[in-house]
């Protein structure tokens, strides 16, 4: 029933079958899709996470993995977006170079990693027929689409060249390997389809990147070899069985790291004279809990996601619980939690991840707090202060203590009141969490206001703003809106705005559930056309 409605609400913009869908399921919707032009398709750069796995699902992740010196671009909100502006530079070339061909000598180094990758056995150091069948078979792998001959009979020559000068054959497919791996074709995605429409072979690519982050498995190049994945059921066919794997937790897991900026975590610093409970592995634990989180509540409950900005339960380990002054679930790792019922902790706004990442190094903020409200889980762009502005804070003092008492004086700037008066109000409600995360009462030794209000919708409290936020209408087309910007590598079109809505409401049709929100998504001509290349 599933695939059945899915495939309907695709073919020509019809709603599903006669007889309905299951209540919450996608197609479950009578509303067609607007019809719209298609946005612009671009080539995308691989961003730094995906290089990595990449290389790990081709080769194994016991590889040591070089890092290329390209630094990955933000735009609309993600990493995803930015690989569609980003290049390399000289230096980016030449350490691709180098990290090529260390990749292809460990790929290469052992009898078990040639039989692995090598389909056929040499009758000499030279052995031409051989090496094309590697470079056939190998290069459609990297290159996520199979090569021309002219390009097997290219890269077949480096082989044959190496192999005669260094008298080894598997020496030669050595340099063969890193000349694939360093090719356009494998660093960057070329899907840029053909007329209106992606091909194939590009929905392979683009599927396996939206849903595991990750270049496509030998199931699903079989599929583009036969043209499945041109057709509605042969492409939704391959989403639900991408999504029933485990490694669709490693896509979500990539993509809400992208989006909530958590990789940042990895080099959370703090000052430690002021923090004395911060270390080098806090922003990591922090990372890890908000991800098992998601993982949990997408996954094993399959729930609303709006939850997740109210739920007490969590994912802690002694760090983390010592932190947030509980006790630790599994001595020594994570294990599941629930927050005190009574406590001011509970949702993403009370972790440690989002508290920590959006404060000052010596201390709280609640501009960067209240800014990161509305920029990442609202989609409001709020925009930079203007360069001749002051934007410190005064020091405490005896009439300004806490740091609501503080900021009266942006609220009350004429230049600074614009945008102050979005994010200030929001982010005070999180005062009484430190700029790590421990929870406090006073400031400074006056007590903390936590109360304020979020677009009209009055709060007391963090937790209050925690249940403003997920009933904001913003909220879930906010992540409607980022999923779908994460599948193309491209900010939304104006005339797409109309699909942005009606995926919305399908989501909400579904019960804010975030896996058939995923099947829709590819269902959708968001994802499915394409426009005129970029």
């Amino acid at each position: 029933m599933l695939k059945r409605c899915l495939v309907a609400i695709v073919i020509a913009g019809l709603p599903s079958l006669a007889g309905g869908c299951p209540p919450g399921e996608p197609g479950a919707v009578s509303a067609p899709y607007p019809v719209v032009d298609a946005g612009p398709v671009a080539v995308r750069r691989l961003t730094t996470a995906q290089y990595q796995q990449v290389v790990a699902d081709l080769f194994g992740a016991d590889l040591a993995i070089p890092d290329i010196a390209e630094p990955d671009l933000e735009l609309g909100g993600l990493l995803s977006v930015g690989a569609s502006s980003g290049s390399l530079s000289a230096r980016g070339v030449e350490s691709a170079e180098e990290a090529a061909l260390a990749i292809a000598e460990q790929a290469l180094a052992t009898d078990a990693r040639r039989a692995a990758l090598v389909p056929c056995a040499p009758t000499g150091t030279v052995d031409d027929a051989c090496a094309r069948q590697f470079v056939q078979t190998q290069g459609e792998r990297i290159w996520r689409r199979p090569l021309s001959d002219e390009e097997i009979d290219r890269i077949s020559a480096i082989a044959s060249n190496a192999a005669t000068t260094l008298g080894d054959f598997h020496q030669g497919l050595t340099y063969a390997l890193a000349a694939l791996l360093q090719s356009p074709h494998f660093l960057f995605r070329v899907e840029l389809g053909q007329g209106q429409s992606f091909t194939s072979g590009d929905q392979a690519a683009r599927l396996s990147f939206f849903l595991w982050n990750t270049t496509p498995d030998e199931e699903l190049l079989e599929a583009a070899r036969r043209g499945e994945l041109a057709t509605e059921e042969g492409l939704m066919s391959q989403a639900e069985r991408l999504l029933a794997s485990p490694r669709a937790r490693q896509g979500l897991r990539s993509f809400f790291d992208d989006y909530l900026h958590l990789y940042e975590l990895m080099e959370l610093s703090k000052d430690p004279t002021v923090f004395e409970h911060h270390d080098a592995q806090l922003g990591p634990d922090a990372r890890e809990e908000t991800l098992r989180l998601l993982e949990h509540l997408i996954f094993d409950a399959d729930g609303d996601y709006r939850d997740v900005m109210t739920t007490r339960q969590t994912f802690l380990n002694p760090r983390l619980a010592a932190l947030y002054g509980v006790p630790a679930p599994i001595k020594g790792e994570f294990g599941k939690a629930l927050l005190p019922e009574d406590g001011g902790r509970a949702g993403l706004l009370g972790q440690a991840s989002f508290l920590a990442l959006h404060a000052h190094s010596v201390s709280s903020s609640a501009t960067r707090r209240g800014k990161a409200v509305r920029n990442i889980f609202l989609c409001q762009q709020i925009p930079s202060p203007p360069v001749d502005v002051d934007t410190s804070i005064p020091e405490p003092s005896g009439t300004t203590l806490t740091l609501r008492d503080r900021v009266k004086e942006h609220l009350e700037n004429p230049s600074c009141a614009g945008c102050h008066s979005l994010t200030d109000p929001i982010g005070l409600a999180l005062e009484n969490f430190d700029g790590l995360g421990r929870w406090r009462l006073t400031d400074n030794g006056a007590p903390i206001d936590p109360s304020g209000e979020l677009d009209g919708e009055a709060f007391a409290d963090a937790r209050g703003l925690g249940e403003a936020v997920k009933n904001h209408p913003a909220f879930a087309s906010c992540l409607v809106r980022m999923l779908v910007r994460y599948a193309n590598g491209r900010v939304e079109t104006q005339d797409e705005e109309a699909l942005i809505t009606a995926l919305t409401e399908r989501f909400a049709g579904g019960g804010y559930r975030v896996l058939p929100l995923l099947t829709e998504i590819v269902a959708s001509p968001l994802f499915r056309n394409a426009g005129p290349r970029d």
